[in-house]
């Protein structure tokens, strides 16, 4: 990507209508809460995540989301949780995106395409579904004054993306809108609608959480099938070695001997997807006694690895993997590193973790290091 994305995720809604005495962005859904899949989805396209939390909840929301994301505390309002957001937008990011932690489920895909139509040279873009039932306008009393003609209404979602100075300029404003597109209409400026997805369904009621929750389930057709896999590497003696980790370059940080690029993170997520498809194991797929692997980049191999168990009728739910090991520092990186492994797996959900044995072991002792990593996949009946 060559321009950078902020990507704003007010996150201040109350869980009353779910039933819930906390914030909604901490309701949990499945594995994680609403605030945790929202930023999953949307770091593979961010420079920058910031989530404007509720007031208290800052220290809670960042120890979920950790260092990697901005945490600021909201407003009263959404328009106020977003203004106090835009102001810690780095300066070099060309395009921000305006999400909404209650559509934890939108893809990295639609992120990618409200950019892509920014990048075209749109200024505004908001996804959107067609309306199927009819939409009625009636006045106080209840009585139809205009029935508006179906096929020109959208249903809009969110993320909505907008040029950097575009949306600033738009929340100078002092008006309190539910929706950051409404601000830039008022001033002119023309809205692309692009197709939205079912998935970033709006999360308020019970109803919609059980919907939610068969998104991230395979029908009952599919097969659940759960892989593990570590990796380990010792620390090289040559100091002009290169240290490659979760498909990223770490520059003065001396890499790790091996028959590849010695990617443990990237290695093990091999190795769990493997074992999750039976399809055997790291060394059986990439063994060192085939030349074509010499000094593969993790991310060539987990580009190979998503081949194969698709081939085989697989399909990656998502993956998690734990760096361990006393460097590098994975916390100030690690949405780079989720980009990139989810990059190199055709954008499915990664999640990347780190911590360090407390001096035990050789990876403690700071000879080496190891990665263990989780793959989640399913198997659709033939």
């Amino acid at each position: 990507m060559t321009d950078l994305v902020a990507v704003i995720i007010p996150a201040g809604g109350s869980g009353e209508r779910l039933g819930a005495k906390i914030p909604k962005a901490l309701v949990q859904l499945a594995d994680k809460t609403l605030i945790e899949h929202a930023v999953a989805q949307m770091a593979p396209v961010a420079s920058q995540i910031i989530v404007a939390a509720p007031a208290g909840y800052e220290e809670q929301f960042q120890q979920l989301l950790g260092s990697e994301v901005t945490v600021v505390t909201g407003g009263l309002t959404r328009t106020l949780s977003v203004k106090k957001a835009l102001a810690h937008v780095d300066k070099g990011n060309e395009f921000i995106l305006v999400h909404d932690a209650a559509r934890a489920l939108a893809s990295t895909d639609l992120a990618l395409r409200v950019i892509d139509s920014l990048r075209a040279g749109e200024k505004a873009v908001i996804p959107g579904l067609p309306v199927v039932d009819t939409i009625k306008r009636v006045d106080a009393d209840n009585y139809v004054t205009k029935t508006p003609t179906r096929s020109k209404l959208r249903a809009i979602q969110t993320p909505q993306g907008f040029a950097r100075k575009v949306l600033i300029k738009a929340h100078s404003s002092a008006d309190d809108v539910t929706d950051d597109a409404g601000l830039v209409e008022d001033r002119g400026v023309d809205v692309k609608v692009i197709l939205g997805e079912d998935r970033a369904l709006k999360i308020t009621t019970m109803s919609d959480l059980e919907i939610a929750h068969k998104y991230l389930i395979s029908e009952s057709s599919n097969q659940i099938r759960v892989g593990i896999g570590t990796d380990a590497h010792a620390f090289s003696s040559d100091p002009s070695r290169s240290m490659w980790l979760a498909g990223l370059l770490w520059p003065n940080e001396i890499g790790v001997d091996g028959h590849s690029d010695g990617d443990v993170a990237a290695h093990a997520i091999c190795d769990a997807l493997f074992s999750a498809s039976g399809l055997g194991d790291l060394g059986s797929n990439f063994g060192t006694s085939d030349p074509k692997y010499s000094g593969a980049s993790g991310s060539q191999l987990l580009a190979e690895a998503l081949e194969r168990v698709q081939a085989a009728g697989f399909s990656i739910n998502n993956v998690a993997v734990q760096i361990v090991g006393n460097r590098p520092k994975i916390g100030p990186r690690r949405a780079e590193a989720i980009a990139a492994l989810s990059q190199a797996l055709g954008g499915v959900a990664v999640s990347v973790s780190a911590t360090t044995t407390d001096g035990l072991g050789f990876t403690g002792e700071g000879r080496g290091i190891s990665a263990i990593a989780t793959a989640l996949l399913s198997y659709r009946a033939r």
